[in-house]
């Protein structure tokens, strides 16, 4: 009886709060006990944190790095496209718009035009448009403000991401247009390339930054509202336009990264048997697509940075398994006939990560080994593997931010 009781004043207390007019993320936090709707963060992981760090030293750790990072990055923006000098080809500022990264001036041409490839550099002229690095920007600022907040309850956090969540977004006079037809465009040839998508990845911590912020009464159900109808816009155009079916269609990582903005809009929206097919076209379109029997994802080692390459698509791919497993859909274990899966990629790579082996492919960026740790922390969990854990650990030492700290954490208690 006691049980029908708690249910019964449950009810009672969410419909009170919500013909009060409060928010739905106000509404979940009066039935208790649940995290916050975040889709690539673990929900019940940050609850337990902000429930257990007054007692709990590793719960404790990942709040104080979570503050220092916001601390950090609190002065940050906000960041709009109309900041940019640089008019998009629409006359319209409020358009997107940024420079294919590794094109340059002929040198051949008095003009310069139009620009050639010259693979894994980075032209310096990309940086007079903002854009591209705002946008990144704003989406780990937001989302690194959101979880101090909510890990915290402090309200100085929660205003500051709710400002660079408007800015870019909702305020009239500063937002984004809900496209990227002006993305990675090249001097000469085009003004635009459905490629350029892959820079608004920033999407996939913005939709964990707008779950966080839900019992923030910053965060007003009309933000709420507008950040749907954005996100709703946006997600039309890449899946109707030229340029977002074209990078729907991409075999290299491009394809992987525009699965997983999908994935989360779409679980953001509430769509969640679109996401579900979506993560189980994963396992035919991507997985059985890039990866070899053997574990080698040719399209990226064919690249001049290619283990930058092949750890950036893995690391798409991991984050996909990660929300497929909260979903039901199991990437991680997923293997085709002839043996490609997710576990032969991470396998390929081991070998280079733990230095037991030279890297014999290009990589004109330099070797940094430690692009791998966040990926191996998630496979450690994912797989119970302690000598994957240990390994990510050894890499991940020196960059122990907050994100390392809760998927170290996350995999230690996967093995206790």
């Amino acid at each position: 009886m006691r049980v029908v009781h708690r249910t019964g004043c449950c009810i009672l207390s969410v419909v009170l709060l919500m013909i009060a007019g409060v928010s739905a993320g106000q509404a979940r936090a009066a039935r208790g006990g649940e995290g916050p709707r975040v889709f690539l963060l673990d929900s019940q992981q940050l609850a337990r944190v902000r429930a257990h760090a007054h007692v709990d030293a590793s719960s404790r750790a990942i709040v104080t790095a979570a503050t220092t990072d916001a601390d950090r990055v609190l002065q940050d923006g906000p960041f709009s496209v109309m900041q940019k000098t640089v008019m998009p080809p629409s006359g319209n500022r409020h358009d997107y718009m940024s420079q294919a990264p590794y094109f340059w001036p002929d040198p051949n041409k008095p003009d310069g035009l139009p620009y050639i490839r010259r693979d894994g550099e980075h032209n310096p002229e990309i940086k007079r448009i903002t854009d591209h690095d705002q946008f990144l920007r704003m989406g780990e600022d937001a989302r690194t403000l959101a979880l101090a907040f909510y890990l915290t309850g402090n309200m100085v956090y929660a205003e500051r991401a709710a400002l660079l969540l408007r800015t870019w977004f909702l305020n009239p006079a500063t937002r984004m247009n809900p496209h990227l037809e002006f993305g990675q465009g090249i001097p000469g040839i085009n003004t635009g390339r459905g490629i350029g998508i892959i820079e608004s990845r920033a999407l996939v911590p913005v939709v964990d930054a707008v779950g966080l912020l839900e019992t923030a009464a910053v965060w007003t159900r009309d933000d709420e509202a507008g950040m749907r109808t954005w996100l709703t816009a946006y997600l039309h155009w890449m899946q109707t336009s030229a340029k977002g079916i074209a990078e729907s269609e991409a075999n290299n990582n491009h394809g992987s990264w525009y699965d997983l903005q999908v994935v989360c809009i779409e679980l953001f929206l509430g769509h969640r048997a679109a996401a579900d097919t979506m993560l189980e076209r994963v396992k035919t379109r991507r997985i059985a697509v890039q990866i070899e029997p053997d574990g080698r994802q040719l399209l990226e080692l064919a690249r001049t940075n290619a283990w930058g390459y092949s750890n950036g698509n893995l690391d798409a791919l991991v984050k996909l398994a990660v929300i497929g497993k909260r979903e039901g859909v199991d990437l991680w274990n997923y293997r085709t006939a002839d043996g490609r899966s997710i576990r032969k990629a991470i396998d390929f790579l081991l070998p280079y990560a733990g230095g037991m082996k030279k890297w014999d492919y290009a990589q004109i960026g330099g070797f940094h080994v430690e692009a791998a740790g966040a990926t191996l922390e998630r496979a450690a969990a994912a797989y119970h593997d302690v000598g994957l854990r240990a390994l990510a650990h050894r890499l991940t030492a020196e960059h122990a931010d907050t994100e390392m700290l809760l998927l170290a954490d996350g995999a230690l208690s996967m093995h206790d």
